[in-house]
């Protein structure tokens, strides 16, 4: 995102961009790259993911929400490592429609969230595109040397834990597309609004880190949907598992549209966009993994366990397998 010179690209990095990237290692977005010092005896975490108009949130989403969505995305993914921010990349592709007013709303919601979770915008680049608009945001986070969490590190007789609750924003998405369904035409509305707002406002678990560095065999963030993506871990780490369905949080929002309508629970465990940490942990370290989750803010609940076994099953209160049309959101 660097400015070039008196092109109207220079004004608008001026207008919108400069005002939030007061970073030092931002260089005031006057060069063409930034420089970051890692900090001392750590790793550097690197992580990429972009949004979509259409697909990842609805073009008539308020566009603080959006640029708040495209930075808690890859939030979560640091957090899952065990990581701190250390700071952003951010790729826009605009389309020519897009209006000064529209940006900055967009930037100050992104120079906020930037602000508040001490991930400072270093640069980035800006596009016009005849297609939907597309933002990417590169995130880089630091660990101490050798504590990263990885996906692969996950063994048999581990306790499988999740943070927070899951399916708020799977069925908030739901309610957007169709908010005539059973499940949502007799909520009320500070119920709708809970769901709707975790769709629009992902919350990544950064206080969790410390806690997932201490105990955590594997973790990941969920961003496709609880079953599939334990599965993936479980899977990239040479073993299986069983989830408990029972076991797996709810808000209470989320139970009152399953309860009208139960076919909804199955959206709930495969939808997505939960943005929560799903993660192994030694039986040994669950009682301190769990006091130290709770003591960042972050509850979590232990909702199955780790086998040698391939393979995930997902178990019903009888004990029971549960068949599920698809275990996760998939782009391809």
């Amino acid at each position: 995102m660097v400015a070039d010179g008196g092109s109207g690209e220079d004004e608008f990095i001026g207008r919108f961009f400069r005002p939030i990237a007061t970073d030092a290692a931002a260089r005031g977005l006057l060069d063409d790259a930034a420089i970051l010092t890692p900090p001392a005896d750590c790793d550097l975490v690197l992580t990429k993911d972009a949004v979509v108009a259409g697909v990842h949130f609805f073009p008539e989403d308020p566009p603080a929400s959006i640029a708040r969505k495209v930075m808690r995305v890859n939030l979560s993914d640091l957090a899952a490592k065990g990581a701190r921010p250390l700071g952003a990349l951010l790729a826009l592709a605009l389309p020519r429609d897009v209006t000064g007013a529209w940006m900055e709303a967009f930037s100050a919601g992104l120079g906020a969230d930037a602000d508040f979770y001490g991930c400072p915008i270093l640069g980035g680049d800006t596009v016009h595109t005849p297609g939907p608009l597309t933002l990417s945001i590169t995130a880089f986070g630091a660990v101490p040397r050798g504590r990263f969490v990885p996906r692969t590190g996950a063994r048999p007789d581990q306790a499988i834990i999740v943070s927070g609750t899951i399916g708020d924003a799977a069925l908030g998405l739901q309610w957007r597309l169709d908010p005539a369904r059973p499940g949502f035409a007799r909520l009320d509305a500070d119920t709708i609004a809970h769901l709707a707002d975790r769709y629009l406002h992902p919350r990544p678990r950064l206080p969790l880190a410390g806690a997932l560095r201490d105990h955590a065999a594997a973790g990941m963030d969920v961003s496709d949907g609880l079953i599939g993506d334990v599965a993936k871990m479980l899977s990239a780490s040479g073993c299986g598992g069983r989830i408990f369905a029972a076991r797996v949080p709810l808000s209470t929002a989320a139970r009152a549209a399953i309860a009208a309508e139960p076919a909804l629970f199955a959206t709930a465990l495969t939808g997505g966009d939960d943005y929560e940490i799903a993660a192994t942990i030694p039986f040994a370290e669950v009682d301190a993994f769990l006091a130290a989750a709770l003591a960042a803010g972050v509850p979590c609940t232990i909702i199955g366990e780790t086998r040698a076994q391939s393979g995930l099953d997902l178990l019903d209160p009888a004990g029971d397998p549960m068949v599920l049309e698809r275990l996760s959101f998939s782009h391809f």
